[in-house]
């Protein structure tokens, strides 16, 4: 019996795994603070190796001057974790603009031209 193209996980659209996209909705908050912690953990995992190689630094090569630039260097990793973390989620190709060009003329400047009477 022949393989049906349902259940196969073909990459056209609308296959089970592939299914077609009927909605315009974003992520759920879910996967987007999800997506958020993974992205902090990243990036805060980087500092407590920076801490360790500052002291490993100073071991080995006995000048303080190189384990203060790595100190220096982790110093603004939470700031930078927490901004990078909180950012909206990247804009998908797909997602239109939503700019109608309200602000396209300053109707101080040019005013349309009007029939004035004097009475």
């Amino acid at each position: 019996m022949a393989r049906t193209s349902g259940f196969g996980g073909s990459p056209d659209h609308g296959s089970p795994d592939n299914p077609v996209l009927i909605t315009e909705a974003s992520a759920s908050l879910e996967d987007q603070h999800r997506a958020r912690v993974r992205k902090y953990l990243t990036l805060m995992s980087f500092r407590i190796p920076a801490l360790i190689l500052a002291a490993i630094a100073y071991g080995v090569f006995e000048n303080p001057w190189i384990s203060m630039a790595i100190i220096g260097l982790s110093i603004p990793l939470p700031w930078v974790a927490v901004l990078i973390a909180n950012d909206r989620p990247p804009r998908s190709k797909n997602e239109p603009s939503r700019w109608d060009g309200r602000f396209d003329a300053n109707p101080a400047v040019e005013a349309p031209d009007r029939r004035v009477i004097d009475g």
